[in-house]
């Protein structure tokens, strides 16, 4: 094979990486994977190292009782 013929390989076979990848990119957004882009950042920052946040918390006084 001399310098041409490997040509004849590779053109072909970036035209079909190229269609692969843009039909990934085409899947992923039909499947909403680039709805919410700033969601997951802020979940980063956000301390919630409680298993459950709701349950440490102090039981409400119902409006009744005496203060």
């Amino acid at each position: 094979m001399d310098g041409m013929d490997i040509l004849y390989l590779l053109i072909p076979l970036s035209i079909v990486l190229v269609f692969v990848i843009a039909a990934v990119f085409w899947w992923s957004l039909r499947n909403g994977q680039f709805e919410d882009m700033e969601g997951p950042a802020y979940r980063i920052l956000m301390d919630n190292d409680a298993p459950d946040a709701g349950a440490a918390k102090a039981p409400k006084q119902s409006e009744n009782s005496p203060d």
